[in-house]
C-alpha cells in the first residue's frame, strides 16, 4: 500500500511518501511561512516523480496540531479536500505528541514520557504517556513550573522541538533518554498513521487546537 503522509503544523512542511515501510521519497524544509504553498505542488512533484496517480494512494496521514493556527488549518484542509476528490483514500488524523512519542524506542522509553512542543510563548504544549506509550494526561499548554512539578520524582524520558528550550535551566529531572528535535519527524507521522489503520483506529482529521488563534482588532 502507497502511504502518504505530511505536517504542516510548525516551521516546516515535511512530506513523506512510502510503500508499506519503504521510503519512496522524503521531503522537508524549514520554514515559518506559506507552507500551504509549498504542499501541494510538493506532493505533486512526488507522485509524478514515482509515477503514481493519487488514486494509488491508500493510506493519507496527516498532523493534526498542536501548532500554529494557521499551519493546522492549512494541513487538515488539504487532507479533507484530497479525501473528497478521492472517496476510495483512507485519511487519518496524527497527533504531534504521537509522532514525537514514536521516536522513542522500547529502550528508551522511561516510566513517564514526556512530549514537549514548542509554543513561542513562555509557555509549552505538553502531553505525558506511560512505558507502554499509554496517555497519562490530556494534551494542554502549561507554564514550566506545572510541567516540572509533574514530572518530579519520576525517571523521565523527553521528546519535542521544545525540550532544547525546557531544559535551557536546571529541572532537577531524573532523565532516561532526551530527543531535542528541530521539528516533528514526518517518518513517525507515517508510523503512526499506519499503525491507525492496522488497528482499526482511523480518526478522520480534526484540530488540535490548545489555546485561542492570536487575533487583533484591525486598525482604523
Amino acid at each position: 500500500m502507497y502511504i502518504l503522509a505530511f505536517d504542516t503544523t510548525a516551521a516546516q512542511c515535511a512530506v513523506i511518501l512510502r510503500q508499506d515501510d519503504k521510503v519512496l521519497e522524503k521531503f522537508v524544509q524549514s520554514m515559518e511561512f506559506g507552507q500551504a504553498e509549498v504542499l501541494i505542488p510538493k506532493i505533486d512533484e512526488l507522485l509524478f516523480h514515482h509515477r503514481l496517480r493519487f488514486a494509488d494512494i491508500g493510506l493519507l496521514g496527516v498532523c493534526t496540531g498542536p501548532g500554529s493556527f494557521t499551519g493546522v488549518r492549512a494541513g487538515i484542509s488539504a487532507a479533507r479536500a484530497f479525501s473528497i476528490a478521492c472517496p476510495s483514500l483512507t485519511v487519518t488524523g496524527v497527533s504531534a505528541f504521537d509522532a514525537y512519542l514514536r521516536s522513542f524506542d522500547a529502550s528508551e522509553l522511561a516510566a513517564v514520557n514526556a512530549v514537549i512542543i514548542e509554543t513561542k510563548r513562555e509557555d509549552f504544549y505538553f502531553q505525558l504517556f506511560d512505558e507502554k506509550r499509554r496517555k497519562i494526561t490530556a494534551p494542554r499548554a502549561a507554564a514550566y513550573a506545572d510541567v516540572i512539578a509533574e514530572l518530579r520524582n519520576h525517571k523521565v524520558s523527553l521528546a519535542g522541538d521544545g525540550v532544547e528550550r525546557f531544559l535551557s535551566r536546571p529541572s532537577g529531572l531524573s532523565l532516561h533518554c532526551i530527543k531535542m528535535q528541530d521539528a516533528l519527524p514526518v517518518d513517525k507521522l507515517a508510523d503512526c498513521a499506519l499503525l491507525q489503520y492496522l488497528d482499526k483506529r482511523t480518526d478522520f482529521p480534526k484540530p488540535l487546537y490548545l489555546r485561542a488563534p492570536d487575533v487583533s482588532a484591525p486598525k482604523a
